[in-house]
C-alpha cells in the first residue's frame, strides 16, 4: 500500500485572473510546495510554457481568441482542446493520485475527459453559481422586454443552467463546495457525499495597523470585479438613498476593474477607483475602508470579505450566497435583505463611527480564525477518505503500488 503523499492534479479555471477561483487555486498550489507535496497544476493562460518548483510541476497553455469573453479578464476558449494531447501526456506522466477541476470550463472539460480516459479518480469543487450568472447577464440583454417576462424567461435560463452544471459535476467521485448550501444542492443533484472547502486569508497582509487615515469622511468599500453578476450597480443605489437622507461625509472607495466599470464612474457621485490591486496596495486600500458594502447575489464565498474582515473592517453584505454565512450580524457586520436595510444599517454608522470599534476588533478575530492550511488539509483527508473507500480507491492504490515497487531504492 502506498503510504507516500498523493500525487495531485489540479485543473483551476482562472489562475492568474483576479477573483476568488483564482486565489484559492495560488494558495492551494503554495499550499502544496511548502508541504512538498507531489502536484501539477494545468491551467489555461497567455503564453504555452512548463515551469517546476520542488513538488511543483505548472503546465500553462494559451488560449486564443476562438471563443468568447467571460468578462474583461476571463475567457473560454471553444479551441482549447487543441492542447488535448500535450497535456493528457503530461498528466500521463506525472501519474497522479487524483484529478481536481474547479467547474465546466475550457480547462475543466478538458481535465474531466483526461481523468476518464486515463481512468484517474475526478475530484470537483463548485467555486462558482453559473446558473445565476447566466440568469442576471440574460436579463441585462432583455432590457426592452416587460419585467414580468424578463423574470420568467430569467427564470428558466437560470433552471436549464443549474440542471446542466450539476450533470456536468455528476461526472466526479468527490465533490467539494464552500458552504452549506452549495453542499445540499450538489448531494441532492448528485445523490453523492460533498465536503466543504472554505477559505482562508494572509493575516499579516491583511492587517488593521496599515490603516493611515485619520479624517472624518466615513468610506463605504468594494473590492472585486465590476461585473453584472457581482450586482455592483446596487452601489449607486446604496449612494442616492444616502443622499437622500442627508448624509454627505460618506465616500466610496472602489478596487477592481471590469464590465460595469464605466456606468460605476458615471453614476457614483462621490467615489475614488484604484483599478486593480495587488499585494501591499490592496491591503492598504482595505485597511482604509470604514465599512466593506458587498451586493453581489451570486458569491459562493467572497473571499474579499473574509480579506475586508482582516482588515478589521466590518461587512455588509446580501442574504444571497456564501457571504452571509461569514458574517456573525451585529458582530463582525450585517447580512442585510435589501437596499433599505443596507441603508438603515450604514446610516447610524456613519452618524457614530465609534460604534464600529467593537466590530473591527470582532471582524479581525473572525479572520484570525480561519486557515488555508487548515482548508486544504481537510480536502487532502477528504480525496484520502473517499478514494479508501470506494472501487476507485482500490484502484488507486494497485497503481500507486505498482509505482511504489518500480521506483530504484535509494
Amino acid at each position: 500500500m502506498n503510504t507516500g503523499p498523493l500525487r495531485v492534479a489540479f485543473f483551476p479555471d482562472a489562475y492568474h485572473e483576479i477573483d476568488g477561483v483564482a486565489n484559492t487555486s495560488r494558495h492551494f498550489e503554495s499550499f502544496a510546495m511548502r508541504k512538498g507535496l507531489p502536484f501539477l497544476t494545468v491551467l489555461g493562460g497567455t503564453k504555452n510554457s512548463v515551469e517546476g518548483h520542488g513538488s511543483l510541476t505548472r503546465i500553462e497553455r494559451r488560449r486564443g481568441r476562438i471563443g468568447f469573453p467571460l468578462d474583461k479578464k476571463h475567457d473560454f476558449d471553444l479551441a482549447f482542446w487543441r492542447h488535448y494531447k500535450v497535456i493528457e501526456k503530461a498528466v500521463r506522466d506525472f501519474d497522479p493520485d487524483i484529478l481536481h477541476i474547479t467547474g465546466p470550463s475550457d480547462t475543466g472539460q478538458i481535465g474531466a475527459m483526461v481523468a476518464h480516459r486515463l481512468r484517474i479518480p475526478l475530484a470537483a469543487s463548485w467555486h462558482t453559481n453559473l446558473h445565476e450568472y447566466a440568469e442576471q447577464r440574460a436579463s441585462r440583454l432583455m432590457f426592452f422586454l416587460p419585467p414580468s417576462v424578463r423574470q420568467k424567461i430569467g427564470a428558466a435560463i437560470r433552471e436549464a443552467s443549474l440542471l446542466a452544471t450539476i450533470r456536468f459535476y455528476k461526472l466526479a467521485q468527490i465533490l467539494y463546495a464552500p458552504n452549506q448550501e452549495l453542499i445540499a444542492l450538489l448531494e441532492k443533484g448528485t445523490g453523492k457525499a460533498c465536503y466543504p472547502m472554505q477559505r482562508g486569508v494572509d493575516t499579516e497582509l491583511f492587517n488593521p495597523a496599515r490603516r493611515e487615515r485619520s479624517d472624518r469622511t466615513f468610506v463605504l468599500g468594494y473590492v472585486g470585479r465590476l461585473s453584472t453578476e457581482k450586482n455592483v450597480r446596487f452601489l449607486a443605489a446604496i449612494e442616492r438613498e444616502l443622499l437622500q437622507a442627508g448624509l454627505t461625509n460618506v465616500r466610496f472607495l472602489v478596487v477592481g476593474q471590469g464590465a460595469e466599470d464605466s456606468w460605476l464612474k458615471a453614476n457614483l457621485r462621490h467615489a475614488d477607483f484604484t483599478g486593480v490591486l495587488h499585494g501591499e496596495e490592496l491591503a492598504r486600500a482595505y485597511a482604509q475602508m470604514d465599512l466593506f458594502a458587498f451586493p453581489s447575489l451570486t458569491d459562493t464565498y467572497g473571499n474579499v470579505v473574509l480579506e475586508a474582515m482582516s482588515a478589521g473592517v466590518p461587512a455588509i453584505v446580501t442574504d444571497k450566497g456564501g457571504p452571509q454565512f461569514m458574517v456573525q450580524p451585529g458582530e463582525t457586520g450585517y447580512v442585510a435583505r435589501n437596499l433599505t436595510e443596507f441603508v438603515n444599517y450604514i446610516k447610524p454608522l456613519s452618524l457614530h463611527p465609534e460604534h464600529l470599534f467593537p466590530m473591527r476588533i470582532a471582524a479581525r478575530r473572525y479572520a484570525l480564525s480561519t486557515s488555508w492550511d487548515r482548508t486544504f488539509e481537510s480536502v487532502y483527508a477528504n480525496y484520502d477518505r473517499e478514494l479508501r473507500s470506494t472501487v476507485v480507491g482500490k484502484k488507486v492504490r494497485v497503481r500507486a503500488q505498482a509505482r511504489v515497487a518500480t521506483t530504484p531504492a535509494g
